[in-house]
């Protein structure tokens, strides 16, 4: 497993009160990833090049709350003439959404036994994560959001995760971040928060139980 921090960084510490965690990759497969995209390219018949350019040139705008899903869509997809309705596409984009059971489990357990505040930390666009808060039951066990369209800043602006720790109200200290992408983590790591940087979920439980947050499952 890949650490964000050396190892005595993430031992010989208070004890963790407060997880925040990502959705995608870590709760839940990506969103709307470029898999996904080039499954969309296959599904509707679409240029995945032409797909991917307007993609990149648009979806950090969409991802900080600065379009809606369809206004992003009409960039992407509808410029022109379609055989299929955006509701047809939307469908299908959300329909790629799938949970990580063992995760899910994992991070309500920890919340359950050790009493935790739980935030997502994520960047994801307002409909499609509205869309995995409530298909998957997300809110069931997260205590509060910081979705990057909701909060109008994306990682790995520090900045979201300077808001995450003044919504938290948690010593920094006390503060556990479990991202799959070992930049994010990395950012975290430089305001002082101890990070994970998960890979699966054997090895994420490994390094939970280092920290003290052991579940039996």
């Amino acid at each position: 497993m890949t650490m964000s921090v050396p190892e005595n960084q993430l031992t010989n510490k208070p004890s963790i009160t407060t997880l925040f965690i990502d959705i995608g990759g870590v709760l839940l497969s990506n969103g709307w990833d470029r898999a996904a995209r080039r499954l969309a390219a296959e599904t509707f018949a679409l240029d995945l090049a032409d797909l991917e350019e307007r993609h990149h040139l648009t979806f950090d705008t969409y991802e900080t709350g600065k379009l809606t899903l369809d206004e992003y869509l009409d960039r992407i997809v509808f410029y022109q003439a379609r055989s299929f309705s955006m509701d047809r596409f939307k469908e299908f984009m959300f329909a790629q959404s799938r949970p990580y059971p063992d995760m899910i489990e994992l991070i309500r357990q920890l919340k359950q036994t050790y009493q935790l505040k739980i935030a997502v930390v994520s960047n994801e666009g307002r409909e499609l994560n509205r869309h995995r808060i409530e298909t998957f039951g997300l809110a069931e066990f997260v205590d509060f959001f910081v979705s990057s369209s909701f909060v109008h800043l994306r990682k790995p602006n520090a900045d979201i995760y300077k808001m995450a720790i003044d919504l938290a109200q948690t010593p920094i200290d006390q503060i556990l971040y479990l991202d799959d992408r070992s930049l994010f983590v990395s950012v975290a790591a430089s305001l002082g928060i101890q990070g994970i940087c998960h890979v699966d979920y054997q090895t994420t439980r490994t390094a939970l139980d280092r920290v003290g947050l052991s579940v039996d499952q």
